[in-house]
């Protein structure tokens, strides 16, 4: 009999504790579903703020286009008017003379007779090329040839190769009209 009352005592005390945890568990359901709803409305509070901030974005930037549009038309405005340009342009030409190109400091003279519409070439001259590719390769087989004093040979064959190549880069020049020929 004693055993009978302890397995009974025992299974209204198992009883009792199951409720207890069915109660904790749907309070704490309970508490997940506040909780959930709140983490919710906080989602929608900071999908309005990113929908405020949008708003004021596109306000600004249709804001800043007017502005644009009234510089680019002000502008416009502007540019429509007319206006009075004055440039002034000095030329100096070569006088030809009866004399031999006398030059009394009036006038330039660089030994041209081209008129003011042709135009010279820039860069370097075929006759500068020449003049130092000339000394270059003058000067370095100078001091090959000469086994016993090759700085003066460097010196001697610098000059000869630079005279050489001038007179052929000038020719270069004159056939490309760049200078003058000889009368």
């Amino acid at each position: 009999m004693k055993n009978i009352v302890i397995t009974g005592l025992l299974s209204v005390f198992l009883l009792t504790a199951c409720k207890k945890d069915d109660q904790v568990a749907e309070k704490s359901l309970e508490q997940q579903k506040i909780e959930f709803q709140a983490k919710q409305l906080e989602i929608e509070k900071q999908k309005l703020a990113i929908e405020k901030e949008k708003m004021a974005y596109e306000s600004q930037k249709k804001a800043d286009s007017i502005v644009e549009s009234n510089k680019a038309k002000a502008v416009a405005a502007r540019n429509s008017e007319p206006r009075v340009i004055t440039k002034t342009r000095t030329i100096y030409r070569d006088r030809e003379s009866g004399s031999s190109n006398s030059n009394n400091g009036n006038y330039a003279n660089n030994g041209s007779n081209a008129s003011q519409g042709t135009t010279q070439k820039r860069g370097m001259s075929k006759a500068a090329k020449g003049t130092i590719i000339g000394t270059v390769g003058g000067a370095a087989a100078g001091a090959i040839i000469s086994k016993n004093n090759r700085g003066l040979g460097a010196v001697i064959g610098g000059v000869v190769g630079g005279a050489t190549g001038y007179a052929i880069g000038r020719s270069g020049d004159r056939k490309d009209g760049r200078v003058q020929p000889r009368n």
